[in-house]
């Protein structure tokens, strides 16, 4: 009963499910405890780290795995790419006047740039002056996860 069915953070998902791999994301964010901005904040600073289930690259936006950097959302807002659905669940990230391939993604990963409100964050953490604050918010993010079940730091 306790076996996860999904993961969003890390873009696994046991099998196909009636609900949508994005809502089972939300769902696991609301179960953490995470707001949208520390939900955004997560997922792109473990795409870029390479964390993803059995090391699928599909949502890792970035030539520099394993550095975290801001890359997840300059490439995920930036309009020289289209996003060609391949599947169900998979998507190609397309350089708009080459027609090559970039990048694969999933719904969990587009979700961020088709919600209007997840893509005001992702924008924000997309500008060159912000990369700062986005290390700030995903080590707070993951600070905030990594204790949850800490009962010795409650007060």
């Amino acid at each position: 009963m306790l076996e996860p069915v999904a993961d969003g953070f890390r873009n696994w998902q046991k099998k196909d499910y009636v609900v949508q791999p994005e809502e089972l994301l939300l769902d696991r964010a609301q179960l953490m405890g995470l707001t949208a901005h520390e939900m955004t904040a997560l997922i792109g600073g473990l795409r870029v780290l390479g964390t993803n289930h059995g090391g699928s690259p599909q949502g890792v936006f970035t030539d520099r795995v394993g550095v975290l950097s801001n890359d997840f959302f300059v490439n995920l807002t930036d309009m020289a790419y289209t996003w060609k659905p391949t599947g169900k669940n998979s998507y190609n990230i397309v350089e708009r006047k080459t027609g090559k391939t970039r990048f694969t993604a999933s719904r969990v990963d587009l979700v961020l740039g088709s919600n209007s409100i997840l893509r005001a964050y992702a924008e924000v953490y997309a500008q060159d002056d912000n990369r700062a604050k986005f290390v700030r918010d995903f080590v707070a993010a993951w600070t905030q996860v990594m204790n949850a079940d800490r009962f010795d730091l409650m007060l």
